[in-house]
Order: structure tokens, then C-alpha cells, then sequence
């Protein structure tokens, strides 16, 4: 008598999930671009309408968890600061750090914007633009809409900027309360815990909501828009790849004394993420992770990686606006003198957190252009080629949000070294909930 075993061939779904995390992006990326070309090729329109309508839907459900995580996280962040030996001093370190590596990024924006002239020979008019409304283009605007009139509006409008300003002033009234406050901070840990899990799904759909993105992208504009704009995107792209491979690595081996390839190995999977999704804020969970395992004290990398998500923005908020005020001001025939170039250098190093974290980086710009007294049409230019732009510079936001945690943790002597240097890639994965939790 004799028996035989079946052996049941593996299925799709299972191969998927054995396939790294990096390469279903790429494999999402590049269908995508092919779908795009096809769909504008051949005028299929429910392809592009689908592809649309995928990449919308991925961008909805990370904007879904935007308000309760980023209110949560810094909440929990500022109370968890009082287990953390000399928050203030790791606080304002890192708020020195954010700002030094702001100023080197919009110089090197400023700097290539002068050597390449990026809106000079365009043949662009501001009829060529698309119509901008509802952004605020003063400072005066920028500040006063800081504070919120209500508690309800900045969730439903998703306001971030006014979002991290309640829960900063909550988080320390809760310090300042003490145990009294423990039933409000464990319910804020339970909401974090909750949209938290919640997020890790929607990451694992970024390979879908790739194709989607990049494929609308094609699909509607196909390289008929990036042809007179060529040189702002290749300068914007050189810029941020000067800033994430040149500068961090720089610092990061000069100061910190640390090995960046070891940080690239940690912080690849929160870098491919933010270079897909768009979203600083819906990179986060991912990017604390990173943190962590390069040997970050896990309170101090609660504290950093939700600051700078809505604060550290050397892309969005440095080397975009510098390169976009001078394109605008060439096509336009206005000229800049050395007194405009530092003011693009101080508002981008103070105005950072108007991008608060989100998806493009329009707000900055308008908050750029009106400081320098230059047309606000200029805005409607570079909408068209915008997500373009937008997965390089929130990829190089991510990495310097990662970068200078690293970098103050090895200053302040907090730093695991033996844990930075045993960091490997790996596909993301879901984090493990820990107590206190704090993304």
C-alpha cells in the first residue's frame, strides 16, 4: 500500500508577501508609468479614470488618519518627555539641528537656482498656470491662523498647523498636571494605538497606491509639461538627492560619527515610503520605527520623529521654495537681489512648519512669493508637475527627520551604537506595541 502526498503549488497572494516591501514598489511604480502611457497613448479613459480614482482613494485613507495621529503622537510625545533625562536640553538641540539643516538645504537651493537659471527661455505665461484658490499669502494670515476659534474646525478641515498647536498646549498642561491627567494621556495612548494599527493596512497598500499616483500623473499631464519645466525639475531632483545623499551623510559621519551607510540600511524603508506616499505625517509610524532600531532612546524618538514630521521639511519647505521663488521671478522678468535671496533663506528655515506635513507644499510656496512681493500666479505654474516634484522632496523630508534624532542621540551620548551598527533593510513591518506607546 502506498500513499502520496499532495503538495498544494503556493498561492499568488503568498509569493506576494514573501516579495521585499521595496520591490513591490518599484514593480508598483513602474506598471504604473506603463498603465499612464497607455491610457494617454491609446485614449482609454476608464483606465485613467481608474488609476485616478486608486491613487485618490490611497491618498483619502492617509489623510484619514492624519488629524487623530499627529494630535495623539505629540501629545503623548510631550507628556513621555518627562521619562527622558534633560528633555529641555534634547528638545532645543533638536530644534537647532532642524534648523541648521534647513539653512544648508535652502542655500543649496538658492545656489543652484543662480547657477541654472530654471525659468529662464520656459516660453511660460500665467495663463499657462492653473487657477489657485483658498491659500493664505501673508504672514499675517500664516500666524493668526496658528490658533484655532474652536477645537472641532482644525480636524474637520484638517488643519495640521492648528492640530499640533492643541495638542502642544494639551501635552503640557498634562505635564503640568500630573497624575490627575493619567486618564486623559491612557485614552490618547488607546487612540494612538488604535490609528496606529489602522495605518500599518494602508502602508501595505502603498505598492497599489503607487501605480495609481504615478499612473494619473502620465495619464493626465504624459512629459508635455515637464519639457519647458525641465530644468526646475532636474534642479529640484539634484538638490534634494545633494541634500539626502551628500549633506546628511556628511553630518551624520562628521558629527555623529556614525557609519551612514548603517543609517541609509535603518531609514530606506521610511525613505521609499515618504518618496511614494507623499505624506511626512503618513510616513511617520514607519519612520519612528527606523528610528528606533538605528539605537534612538525610544522616548527621545517619540518626542523627534512627530516634531519633525510636522516641522522638519528641508524639501517641501527649503530647497523647493528657493528654486520655485527664482523660476517664478524669471518667468515673470523680476530681478533678485541678495537681500531676496536672504529673505527666501529666512522664511524657509521659519515658515517650515506651514507645510505642516501633508501633501505638497503649496502653502510654503504662497508664504514665499508674497514675502518676496512676487505674483502668487507663479503658484499655478507649477501645479501641474507638482507630484512630481513632491515624491522627491517629502523622500528627503523623511530622511532628515531621521537623520538628526541620530544625530543629537549620538551628541548627547544616548545613542546605541551597537544597535546603529547591527541595523540591516527589511520590508516594512508592523512595530510591535510597546508601553508607553508613542509612534
Amino acid at each position: 500500500m502506498s500513499s502520496s502526498t499532495t503538495v498544494k503549488p503556493p498561492s499568488p497572494l503568498a509569493g506576494l508577501r514573501r516579495t521585499p516591501f521595496w520591490a513591490q514598489i518599484i514593480g508598483g511604480l513602474v506598471l504604473g508609468v506603463v498603465l499612464g502611457l497607455v491610457a494617454r497613448e491609446y485614449h482609454v479613459d476608464w483606465l485613467t479614470e481608474t488609476l485616478t480614482r486608486t491613487g485618490d482613494i490611497f491618498v483619502q485613507l492617509l489623510k484619514l488618519a492624519v488629524a487623530p495621529l499627529v494630535f495623539t503622537a505629540i501629545l503623548v510625545s510631550i507628556a513621555n518627555l518627562r521619562n527622558v533625562t534633560n528633555a529641555a536640553r534634547l528638545a532645543g538641540r533638536t530644534l537647532l539641528w532642524f534648523l541648521a539643516t534647513s539653512l544648508i538645504a535652502v542655500t543649496i537651493g538658492i545656489v543652484i537656482g543662480v547657477l541654472t537659471d530654471p525659468g529662464s527661455g520656459t516660453g511660460l505665461r500665467p495663463s499657462d498656470g492653473e487657477r489657485v484658490d483658498g491659500v493664505s499669502a501673508s504672514w499675517v494670515d500664516f500666524l493668526t491662523g496658528i490658533v484655532p476659534t474652536d477645537v472641532i474646525t482644525p480636524f474637520t478641515e484638517l488643519n495640521v498647523l492648528q492640530i499640533v498647536f492643541l495638542a502642544v498646549v494639551i501635552g503640557v498642561a498634562v505635564l503640568k498636571v500630573g497624575d490627575r491627567a493619567e486618564p486623559v494621556l491612557t485614552l490618547s495612548r488607546t487612540v494612538l494605538e488604535l490609528v496606529q494599527k489602522a495605518l500599518w493596512w494602508v502602508i501595505r497598500l502603498a505598492p497599489l497606491g503607487t501605480l495609481g499616483l504615478i499612473g494619473k500623473s502620465v495619464a493626465t499631464y504624459g512629459w508635455d509639461l515637464l519639457e519647458p519645466m525641465a530644468t526646475f525639475t532636474v534642479d529640484v531632483y539634484v538638490g534634494c538627492a545633494l541634500v539626502l545623499f551628500g549633506v546628511y551623510p556628511l553630518l551624520l559621519w562628521l558629527v555623529a560619527k556614525v557609519n551612514p551607510l548603517h543609517f541609509f540600511q535603518g531609514a530606506w524603508p521610511a525613505i521609499q515610503l515618504a518618496f511614494v506616499s507623499r505624506s511626512s505625517v503618513g510616513t511617520m509610524p514607519v519612520t519612528q520605527r527606523s528610528v528606533e532600531r538605528l539605537g534612538v532612546q525610544r522616548e527621545y524618538a517619540a518626542f523627534a520623529v512627530p516634531f519633525g514630521a510636522t516641522t522638519k521639511m528641508d524639501g517641501c519647505a527649503a530647497i523647493y521654495p528657493a528654486l520655485a521663488a527664482i523660476f517664478v521671478a524669471q518667468v515673470f522678468g523680476v530681478s533678485l537681489g541678495i537681500g531676496d535671496y536672504l529673505l527666501i533663506a529666512f522664511v524657509s528655515v521659519v515658515g517650515s512648519a506651514a507645510t505642516a506635513g501633508l501633501t505638497g507644499a503649496i502653502v510654503m510656496l504662497t508664504l514665499t512669493l508674497s514675502t518676496l512681493g512676487l505674483p502668487l500666479e507663479g503658484v499655478g505654474l507649477l501645479l501641474a508637475i507638482d507630484p512630481v516634484l513632491d515624491m522627491v522632496r517629502t523622500a528627503t523630508n523623511v530622511a532628515g527627520q531621521a537623520a538628526v534624532p541620530v544625530l543629537v542621540a549620538s551628541r548627547e551620548g544616548i545613542l546605541d551604537r551597537e544597535a546603529f551598527a547591527g541595523v540591516s533593510s527589511s520590508p516594512v513591518e508592523e512595530a510591535p506595541v510597546r508601553e508607553p506607546v508613542a509612534v
